[in-house]
């Protein structure tokens, strides 16, 4: 039977809940090149404003907890398995990545105050340059960790790991797991 929607991974598969949510991440930023377009014609009719809600809720509800899984388990665990060149490669990506979350979380402050005008319908301004880092930002930073970080997890994370890195997840997300 197929869907309409494309369905989530289940949190028995972390990764690939981490790799949909920067599929999701990767649409919110298209979202925000869209509405660059929409608003100088349309201004901030419902359309954008709608646009400009979605944008706000995926980036301060999701993208949050997306950062936390990668800081508080997912890096953790494999700052305590890697050996040998993966160890030397989590040396020198962990800092880079830890500065990204917090760049982009700075840099998210500066949108959110534009995109909350907009959702308001006060403002219909929203700066390119703005959404042009941030997005250049999370670009690379996915593409470091889609890149490394993934397939490293997958390959030295054990099935237990995996197991307490879903459910670490699962929770901060609120999510009583099945019992099926």
């Amino acid at each position: 039977m197929t869907t309409l929607f494309d369905s989530a991974p289940g949190f028995d598969q972390p990764i690939a809940v981490l790799k949909h949510c920067h599929d999701r991440i990767r649409k919110q930023l298209a979202t925000l090149d869209k509405l660059l377009t929409h608003l100088p014609v349309h201004g901030a009719d419902q359309d954008a404003r709608q646009a400009a809600q979605a944008v706000l809720k995926y980036f301060t509800q999701a993208a949050p907890l997306h950062h936390e899984d990668e800081e508080m388990d997912l890096l953790p665990a494999l700052e305590t398995t890697a050996t040998q060149e993966d160890a030397a490669l989590l040396k020198q990506l962990l800092p880079e990545i830890m500065k990204q979350h917090l760049q982009m979380t700075a840099q998210w402050s500066n949108l959110e105050k534009q995109l909350k005008q907009i959702q308001e319908g006060s403002s219909a301004q929203l700066s390119t340059l703005d959404i042009r880092h941030f997005s250049d930002m999370y670009l690379h930073h996915m593409e470091l960790e889609e890149t490394h970080i993934a397939p490293m997890a997958k390959r030295i994370l054990s099935d237990a790991q995996m197991q307490r890195l879903g459910a670490a997840m699962q929770a901060r997300r609120g999510i009583v797991p099945d019992a099926s």
